[in-house]
């Protein structure tokens, strides 16, 4: 009882600190809207440089809007010059490291031959959204809260030494960083209600809903403890349903996404995504378009994800 009420003082509080920003949070869909309509209405990745920097650079104008001071690592890889994109909010004293590190990220690349609005527009637009309700926030004495936008988690680089986020990850265990979680938005734009909307990979589907109108969090076994967490912490914030999965790296999307970066350092990292392709009927296509989206329900993902995070970082 002590532990719901705690939950619910803190997403209460956290939920009235947000909305007294200077939008209020009626406004999200919309703004999540225009995040993606902005980043990804173009194919936008190496083979179409000017796009991906047309999308990087509105990234950098958002976060430095919001009062952020925007870090870009840039690196060259076949031949193509890109950068990741970092802010964060920390409470640590001057000249220390962080004892902890919570990240939370999205890549803003888009697939070869997709303006990728859902894959990966919404988990773009749904940082961006977050470092604004966080802005002015104070974590708890060592801690810091890293916003991470990657690129290059597309193919040809998937899987591969090329993207940003295994460059971000590898970084930080050479600096000997502890990073107690890494919360990833994957496609996090696209909800169903209908019947035998929602696929899953063999042996899974009894266990979960035939609908596709749920959030998903996923993750190794390794990362069980963070799946569970975020999933209870959702499920505390909002009435918007949450699933999550833990299974083995074989299992078919478990790690297809920039979490995995993370687990092969040693750090507990999830995926938080309406599932993709087992669910989304325009997965890497021309049609991912920002007209296919559910903005409402992402705004409750959104919403119920800053209660996650608040808790973890308080």
């Amino acid at each position: 009882m002590n532990t719901l009420l705690n939950t619910t003082a803190i997403a209460a509080a956290f939920m009235l600190s947000v909305s007294a920003g200077a939008a209020p949070q009626a406004d999200l869909p919309a703004r999540l809207s225009g995040h993606v309509r902005a980043i990804a209405s173009a194919e936008h990745n190496t083979g179409t440089p000017a796009e991906l920097e047309k999308a990087a650079l509105y990234i950098e104008a958002t976060l430095a809007a919001q009062g952020y001071k925007v870090r870009r690592d840039e690196y060259v890889f076949d031949g193509h010059k890109v950068r990741n994109l970092e802010v964060s909010i920390a409470n640590v004293q001057p000249g220390k490291q962080p004892e902890r590190i919570y990240i939370v990220g999205a890549h803003y690349d888009s697939a070869p031959g997709t303006p990728g609005a859902n894959d990966n527009g919404s988990g773009t637009a749904g940082v961006l959204e977050m470092a604004r309700m966080f802005k002015g926030t104070v974590p708890a004495p060592g801690n810091e809260l890293k916003f991470v936008l990657f690129v290059n988690e597309e193919p040809p680089y998937f899987n591969g030494p090329g993207m940003g986020s295994r460059r971000h990850a590898k970084a930080l265990k050479a600096r000997g960083m502890k990073v107690e979680a890494a919360l990833i938005l994957e496609t996090i734009g696209y909800y169903s209600n209908a019947k035998d909307s929602q696929y899953y990979p063999p042996g899974i589907s009894a266990f979960y809903p035939n609908q596709g109108n749920f959030i998903a969090v996923v993750g190794t076994l390794g990362s069980m403890g963070l799946v569970r967490r975020t999933v209870s912490g959702l499920r505390d914030a909002s009435t918007f349903p949450a699933e999550g999965l833990a299974a083995p790296a074989f299992v078919r999307g478990v790690t297809w996404s920039d979490h995995t970066s993370y687990n092969l350092e040693g750090y507990a990292a999830v995926m938080i995504t309406d599932t993709a392709t087992m669910r989304y009927p325009h997965y890497h296509t021309s049609a991912d378009t920002p007209d296919k989206l559910d903005y409402a329900s992402m705004a409750e993902v959104v919403k119920g994800m800053s209660v996650v995070v608040q808790k973890m970082i308080q």
